[in-house]
């Protein structure tokens, strides 16, 4: 029985689509940045309901349950759990992040700007928080609207072809995910996730829905093989698009595979597991080298985030405590570190009107405050002990090591390379030669206010991780459990499937005794 509570999630959603309303009344783009930002923190302060959490369980709270149209199974259903609740909370986080990234950078239709990216946090809040499949694809679907409005009207001079790129990949892949969804509801008889999960599919049936899944998924995070569209879409979007796109909808991806992939088809996540292991070492080492080798700063860090989240979905294949813990607490942290990362980009361009680091060299004498927030945001992007980025990221490689010698051997270079791709920038930032930066203004007091937070929450995860394990852990030990379980179940049916095979007695009533019968 679902116990009554203040509707926390519903109101987390709605809050943003109200309040783009008053936008059509306000006059002046001072009054529609302050009224962004009044907004923005409202939603965050809000979301401290979220503290209701209780931890110590793997059940889902918060739950809201309403019948939308009961002849076809659907209901408006709402909840979280240790996997959902830092994705929603992350959200929270990056929207007056992104409103303050944006002050000065964004001079056009701003109105229809903010609008846009109220839409788009309200759609992720809903991709995080629901179970239903409908109402899952619902919001999955509606994230890519504003996403692709405001790259397609605020990116750069690639912006037309960024765009088109985008939405073309990632409907692509949704299209298949509908046809998952359906199959879902015939096979199992309904549309609600926490049902479904209990459901016993056939491996053929859980084989073809992994498959469907998993490409859409790979697509959002993106994995390679499939990741042509993110450079273009990372590179040509405004700031606040970058960060959205790198911190949250790079998310959703490697939470389908959490929410659905695993759960739902637990035989096949295990059988097809190899594979996604394989693309997850080619990410993490194709991505260190390519961002090893650009001279544009934003592709530097998309490229970077790439190698990032191979080791993010490496982690939850691995079917380990270690892996999976990291590959959550890595999901997090990577939306701290490479969104203020894609901030501070956006504040050199303002500098310098230019992303290439060749506009960038020798900051250290002129600009020392920003070159200290980057070289300290720098430093956890490459996992630097100490930074929170080195706990999800030392997680992960032990369970590599735990699972197979050679997966950890594999995965270490894609460390190696990270410190390699952001050194060398930084190291020509801070004393390249000619300097570009004389007559520069350092750090304002707005962006201090954007990036002390990031900075506090990144030595406070990576010094103090306790508390994030304790509310992840019951999830991650129900679905690392619930694994395990169906794994020794399938092979004691294939074992029992494979003896009676060879002791099956002829039609004609006599043993087989290896010639026809």
């Amino acid at each position: 029985m679902i116990e009554p509570h203040f509707p926390i999630l519903t109101c987390l959603m709605l809050l943003p689509l109200l309040g783009s309303i008053p936008f059509m009344f306000i006059k002046t783009p001072r009054a529609t940045r302050w009224w962004a930002l009044v907004l923005s923190l409202a939603e965050m302060v809000m979301g401290l309901y979220l503290l209701r959490f209780k931890m110590g369980t793997a059940d889902f709270q918060l739950v809201e349950s309403v019948p939308w149209v009961p002849a076809w199974g659907l209901q408006y259903f709402l909840g979280v759990d240790g996997i959902s609740l830092f994705m929603v909370a992350l959200t929270l986080l990056m929207f007056p992040f992104c409103v303050i990234c944006s002050w000065t950078s964004i001079n056009s239709r701003l109105k229809e700007f903010h609008i846009s990216l109220f839409i788009l946090v309200s759609a992720l809040i809903g991709v995080f928080s629901a179970l239903d499949l409908v109402l899952f694809y619902m919001f999955w679907e509606a994230v890519l609207i504003p996403t692709y409005l405001l790259i397609a009207l605020w990116g750069g001079h690639g912006r037309d072809r960024a765009a088109l790129k985008f939405i073309l990949y990632t409907l692509a892949g949704s299209a298949l995910l509908l046809v998952a969804i359906i199959a879902f509801r015939v096979e199992g008889g309904s549309f609600a996730i926490p049902t479904l999960m209990s459901r016993p599919f056939s491996l053929k049936f859980q084989q073809w829905m992994f498959l469907i899944m998993a490409l859409a998924f790979a697509v959002k995070v993106p994995l390679f093989p499939f990741h042509s569209w993110m450079p273009w879409a990372y590179g040509e979007a405004p700031v606040a698009g970058s960060i959205i796109l790198s911190a949250l909808m790079a998310k959703m991806g490697v939470y389908g595979f959490l929410r659905l992939g695993l759960p739902l088809t637990p035989d096949a996540a295990q059988y097809f597991a190899p594979l996604l292991i394989a693309m997850s070492i080619c990410s993490i080492l194709y991505g260190g080298l390519l961002a090893f080798a650009q001279s544009d700063l934003k592709k530097i860090i998309a490229y970077a985030s790439l190698g990032h989240m191979g080791f993010v979905v490496l982690g939850i294949f691995l079917f380990n405590l270690n892996g999976v813990q990291g590959a959550l607490i890595q999901m997090f942290n990577h939306g701290i570190t490479t969104g203020s990362l894609f901030a501070m980009a956006g504040i050199l361009h303002h500098r310098s009107g230019s992303h290439d680091l060749s506009r960038s060299l020798g900051l250290g004498q002129f600009v020392p405050v920003f070159m200290g927030f980057w070289g300290f945001f720098v430093f956890a992007g490459f996992a630097f002990p100490g930074t929170n980025n080195f706990v999800g990221e030392f997680l992960i490689l032990a369970g590599a090591f735990e699972r197979n010698l050679w997966l950890g051997v594999f995965a270490v270079p894609g460390a190696l390379l990270a410190a390699a791709y952001m050194l060398r920038p930084t190291q020509k930032m801070a004393w390249g030669e000619p300097s570009t930066a004389t007559g520069w203004q350092d750090m304002i007091p707005r962006e201090w206010v954007s990036l002390l937070p990031m900075a506090f929450l990144v030595l406070y995860l990576g010094l103090a991780p306790t508390l994030f394990l304790k509310v992840i852990n019951p999830s991650l030990k129900h679905l690392i459990g619930a694994l395990e379980s169906r794994g020794a179940m399938t092979l004691l049916v294939e074992k029992h499937i494979l003896n009676t095979s060879k002791n099956r007695v002829p039609f004609n009533g006599k043993a087989d005794g290896g010639g026809r019968p």
